[in-house]
């Protein structure tokens, strides 16, 4: 059995983690591999670390927070947020969709736009998600 992964998959915090060093990483210009190449290890283990179905220990993930500067807590910033609202909302949390260099580029941009503009956007994604769905 992988690590971290239980009967409905990975631990819902520890693909929390995996997501925010994602982020930061993709936010930095990093790929995969040129983390992987700090930690000593391959780009399929950071992949395992990102999607949280390899837990990352705790000396891995100061590794991670020295080479990405930032403090080890900004892993776990908005984690209780996040858990608040799944609860409030009966849902879990949402990592489904892949961290990418376009959607943390579309979430820096968002903030600058008018709320006008936001819900114009937000409309048009809502819209093409649609179009792309296979179920239409």
């Amino acid at each position: 059995m992988v690590i971290g992964l239980g009967e409905e998959g990975p631990h819902p915090v520890d693909r929390y983690v995996g997501r925010r060093v994602a982020e930061k990483r993709i936010g930095l210009g990093f790929n995969q591999s040129d983390l992987g190449r700090a930690l000593g290890v391959t780009f399929q283990q950071i992949q395992k670390y990102e999607k949280g179905s390899n837990r990352i220990s705790s000396s891995k993930l100061w590794e991670m927070a020295n080479f990405l500067g930032v403090d080890i807590n900004y892993f776990f910033d908005g984690l209780a947020e996040a858990r608040s609202r799944a609860t409030e909302d009966s849902a879990v949390f949402d990592h489904e969709f892949p961290a990418t260099r376009q959607t943390i580029e579309m979430a820096r941009i968002a903030p600058r736009l008018s709320s006008r503009h936001q819900k114009l956007a937000l409309d048009l994604m809502k819209e093409l998600a649609r179009v792309d769905s296979p179920e239409d």
